[in-house]
């Protein structure tokens, strides 16, 4: 029996460590990737900017 409950337990363990990972990837994917696109997309577009004022 206590062999069981070993198993069980590790198997347990493993598999709420697994889903904790996925679900971080997931966070990681759909919020903070999107937000340092749009921050750079932002960076980008003001140096665009500060370039045609000193040009004019």
């Amino acid at each position: 029996m206590a062999k069981q409950f070993g198993k069980g337990f590790l198997a347990g363990v493993v598999s709420t460590v697994a889903a904790t990972a996925g679900a971080l990837f997931a966070v990681k994917k759909v919020i903070i990737e999107p937000e340092e696109k749009k921050e750079a997309f932002i960076e980008e577009n003001r140096k665009k900017a500060a370039r045609r004022r000193v040009t004019r």
